[in-house]
């Protein structure tokens, strides 16, 4: 072979220039191309069609209400709604009943969990469902339900009535702090009952058996075993129920009193009463606020729980 057909061979094997750009794309990444331009576009029209005037325009009206005022510009909404003096008995009103009735819902749904799940019964499974079912029906149901039983001329209390030999209802409570604590604890437990049978399900039942063969009793083995390991469970059902609470309105309207007006029922009379859109909307702000600081809270602690989940 001669020397003079070693370039003629390398001008053969090396490809003009702008021969690169002609290179066909293999057909899966093509295919993944074409999928990722579709998520765009769908995502696009999501955040357009859907979102945006069903969540993101609702919620630039309100915050632009909340700030507006005769002149443009001004906090004058907020200072109407917060300057009121009955405002911080509303604000107070508010934080006292939820952490009553939500704090009475976690500690109920959680023994109700631990009931189900570290001592069985018959019946046990059919509660599950049931409970499972409660978290569908709507709250002022409940309120109605309690009336219907515990009333001033409800079946119980008539029942007691007639038995006693009474000369009135002896149930009269519904209708104020006490019937909506009732009925926020019963309606919002099951929430919290969900959540922690997903955790409990979660733990090695060999670590409990060793601490009760180590001479550990129902309780320390409850404080000191299982809660540590299912407390991510445990708080993510709390938190969901401290944010549905915060944000119950119905058994409010159906139980509550002149006397107890929370920031929703605040809201409301606002918007309703006084026809002040632009002082509700501050309020509305507030609730805002306080339900997605609670809400990512909750994701923070259920993204905790979840990774936690393929491990065991």
């Amino acid at each position: 072979m001669s020397f003079s057909s070693v370039p003629d061979a390398a001008a053969a094997a090396t490809p003009p220039a702008g021969e690169h750009a002609a290179v066909p794309v293999p057909r899966g990444q093509l295919q993944h191309l074409r999928r990722e331009r579709a998520a765009r576009w769908q995502m696009l029209f999501l955040l357009v069609v859907v979102l945006g005037p069903i969540v993101v325009y609702p919620l630039f009206r309100l915050l632009t209400l909340s700030v507006s005022g005769e002149h443009g510009l001004s906090f004058a909404p907020y200072v109407r709604f917060f300057g009121n003096a009955d405002t911080r008995g509303v604000i107070f009103t508010t934080i006292w009943i939820l952490f009553a009735s939500a704090g009475l819902a976690s500690l109920l749904g959680i023994a109700i969990a631990a009931l189900l799940h570290f001592r069985p019964f018959p019946g046990a499974r059919l509660l599950t469902r049931f409970l499972e079912l409660f978290v569908a029906f709507p709250s002022f149901l409940v309120a109605f339900t309690l009336i219907f039983l515990y009333g001033s001329q409800g079946s119980v209390s008539i029942a007691i009535q007639d038995l006693l030999h009474l000369d009135k209802a002896p149930l009269d409570f519904l209708f104020g702090t006490g019937g909506v604590v009732l009925a926020e604890v019963v309606f919002f437990a099951p929430f919290v009952v969900r959540p922690t049978l997903a955790s409990f399900a979660l733990l090695d039942m060999r670590i409990i058996e060793a601490a009760r063969s180590l001479g550990a009793n129902s309780l320390m083995v409850a404080m000191r075993v299982v809660l540590p390991l299912a407390w991510p469970g445990i708080a993510a059902g709390t938190i969901l129920c401290f944010l549905l609470t915060l944000n119950e309105f119905g058994i409010l309207l159906v139980l509550g009193s002149a006397r107890l007006v929370t920031l929703p029922v605040a809201i409301f009379s606002a918007a309703t009463v006084d026809l002040d859109l632009n002082a509700a909307a501050a309020g509305a702000v507030l609730m805002l606020v306080m339900s997605l600081s609670l809400y990512l809270l909750y994701r923070h602690v259920n993204q905790r729980h979840a990774q936690r989940s393929p491990s065991r």
